[in-house]
């Protein structure tokens, strides 16, 4: 960590907050650092004063979620973010000059240059950068990332198109919420009128429900998760199409992406590289028809690749086509923010699970 900072020597044991501990991604976070053996002096888990008093049990202890404040940050050296972009840009920066490391789930810091965009898989040496603040990516672009980076490497590219498929959980806990109430009203003939989104969400899809730019036709999500790509690939002027799609699937996204290539590339080529790249199982089961599922790629982290052949609509030979599933709430979001905090405090990675002391703060 840059020796500018408070806390230039990370703690073997880090005392750690989770800002938003009570929606959706902060229950994953919370499960992931349980899960992966993540070792914390002290857990503070930090909400709106609605959910403030909230009882929640983590390694057989019970905490207790406290409001969100200017103060919450005192004697803290990681801070797990996942409030929304708007709380991000008013207390990451309170976080940082408490002495904490920021890992932001927010859009707040995503295109910031002093703030690294990280997939470890992709790009973990760009957190030598950072100054207080690291960027947790949309969560297309860290599923899509991580297949692209290692073939991107190995054969050059010169272009990326994808169409998404995404599911309930990146609009959060009450569309997920909505697509099980709204699906519940549809078998038994009620109706229903959608609160969260803006179309009928039950056995439908629809465009992603953010704000379409006039002028490119455009929507925001598509528009980040170019400009994110781009970043998280370093590189700047690739050329990258893409059109994403609400799904009525509770919290995996699906991805079709072509790929094309600097050189000529064969599909056993590809899978060749895929199946030593990290985070990466391979589905590709062509006598099966069995390819990746977001029924599948729920509740694990790695991202699910398949279905790669030549993309017949390049006759040159230099196209590929894969299709990816890869579970929002983990890898798309609270497990790729542990994963970077791993990054970060490596010496707290290295400690045993049987030596952490987790106290409430």
């Amino acid at each position: 960590m840059p020796s500018s900072l408070p806390n230039a020597a990370p703690r073997v044991a880090p005392r750690v907050a989770i800002v938003g501990a009570t929606g959706a991604v902060g229950v994953e976070l919370l499960r992931c650092l349980a899960e992966r053996d993540f070792p914390l002096a002290s857990l503070k888990l930090l909400a709106s004063s609605r959910s403030a008093g909230r009882e929640v049990v983590f390694r057989g202890q019970t905490l207790t979620v406290e409001a969100l404040g200017d103060d919450s940050f005192q004697d803290v050296d990681l801070a797990l973010f996942s409030a929304g972009s708007g709380l991000s840009k008013v207390y990451g920066p309170k976080a940082v000059a408490a002495g904490a490391v920021v890992v932001d789930n927010s859009s707040a810091f995503r295109m910031d240059p002093d703030c690294p965009l990280v997939v470890p898989e992709v790009n973990a040496e760009t957190l030598a950068d950072h100054h207080g603040i690291v960027a947790n990516p949309n969560c297309v672009a860290i599923i899509a990332a991580v297949p692209v980076a290692p073939l991107a490497r190995a054969f050059g590219l010169k272009r990326l198109q994808m169409a998404t498929y995404q599911a309930a959980s990146g609009a959060g806990a009450a569309a997920m919420e909505e697509l099980r109430a709204s699906t519940q009203a549809w078998i038994e003939g009620r109706p229903f009128a959608p609160q969260v989104l803006p179309h009928p969400y039950a056995f439908n899809l629809f465009s992603h429900n953010a704000e379409v730019d006039a002028e490119s036709g455009y929507n925001g999500e598509e528009l980040k998760v170019i400009e994110e790509c781009r970043r998280i690939l370093a590189a700047p002027e690739l050329p990258i199409g893409v059109t994403c799609i609400r799904v009525p699937v509770l919290r995996a996204h699906a991805i079709a992406i072509t790929l094309e290539f600097e050189c000529v590339v064969s599909p056993e080529e590809v899978r060749e590289v895929l199946a030593t790249a990290p985070g990466i199982q391979v589905v590709d089961d062509r006598a099966r028809n069995h390819f990746p599922m977001p029924s599948e790629a729920e509740g694990q982290g790695d991202v699910l690749v398949g279905r790669v052949r030549r993309d017949l609509g390049d006759l040159s030979g230099r196209s590929i086509a894969l299709f990816v599933a890869g579970d929002q709430l983990l890898k798309g979001a609270a497990l790729n923010a542990v994963q970077i905090a791993e990054r970060l405090f490596p010496a707290a990675k290295a400690q045993s699970r049987s030596s952490d002391l987790v106290t409430a703060s």
